[in-house]
């Protein structure tokens, strides 16, 4: 039996939708790290969506300014988080000048960053000294597939006060369930990350179709998860598997993990490339 998308899950897919307009989170004074004169009050939290830009990349060299249909890739992603309306502002975090010009000549928010930053999560942190929120959202600037419903999905498991990080799944395809470039995720009953790995996971011993998860690499981190990241050392699980949100689970720090309806293609590779832009020429 195919361990793919049935029927059944398709109509799952389609109730649990992220269409909806969203409220703004709502953020109580208490919980902030900030103190209050008036601990009840509750206010709006302030959210950020930061993309990094690094030029170097070691795949897909210049990958965030090669063009599709028509456009840079990293138009296409600007674009898509400008629309959604819970990011109060969307900047650009990049490590490259040229990357900084085609940004300032597009009227795009853009900060420079050190080139030495080992990974996304450690520029979006770059950002948070410069930029004060009270949510940070990390969006990929390799992912032209990006729409406003995704950090719509993302942002809504910060209604809840205890979740400090959140990321998404998506129902993974047949083909991607032993590719070890779609990353999958298993949760637990509650929408905590029990896992992420480039393995087949859950192993299907004895062949019973289990639903198999890909992970979408976006993130939403409070501040003060994001201010602890760069303070951990990388773990080993995150260094075994590549997979920098592993050095959270490592730390007893719980990700929370939203469903989206819609899939992303992340560009890697050349095949990528041409895959995205036969699908954003249609």
């Amino acid at each position: 039996m195919c361990k793919g998308v049935t029927p059944a899950q398709n109509s799952l897919r389609r109730e649990t939708i992220a269409t909806a307009q969203p409220a703004s989170i709502i953020l109580d004074s208490q919980l902030d790290s900030q103190p209050d004169p008036q601990p009840s009050e509750k206010r709006p939290a302030t959210v950020l969506g930061v993309i990094p830009a690094r030029l170097a990349s070691t795949r897909l060299a210049r990958k965030v300014l090669r063009p599709i249909a028509g456009r840079p890739m990293l138009a296409w992603v600007f674009e898509a988080a400008t629309a959604c309306p819970q990011l109060d502002r969307v900047v650009i975090a990049t490590d490259s000048e040229e990357v900084a010009n085609l940004c300032l000549q597009s009227n795009w928010p853009v900060q420079l960053t050190s080139a030495d930053l080992p990974s996304g999560t450690d520029r979006v942190h770059a950002i948070a000294q410069q930029i004060p929120a009270d949510i940070y959202v990390n969006i990929q600037g390799d992912e032209p597939l990006l729409k406003p419903e995704h950090l719509t999905a993302l942002l809504r498991p910060f209604a809840q006060p205890q979740v400090q990080v959140s990321t998404l799944k998506v129902l993974c395809t047949p083909e991607n369930i032993a590719n070890p470039n779609a990353v999958k995720v298993v949760t637990a009953a509650d929408g905590r990350a029990l896992y992420f790995s480039r393995a087949s996971i859950p192993y299907d011993r004895d062949n019973a179709s289990p639903q198999y998860w890909k992970h979408i690499g976006l993130y939403a981190y409070r501040k003060s998860a994001l201010q602890r990241f760069p303070t951990l050392p990388p773990s080993a699980l995150e260094q075994t598997e590549r997979l920098e949100q592993l050095r959270f689970l490592e730390n007893g720090i719980d990700i929370h993990v939203e469903l989206t309806d819609f899939d992303t293609i992340g560009v890697d590779t050349e095949e990528d490339l041409h895959r995205v832009e036969a699908l954003l020429r249609r």
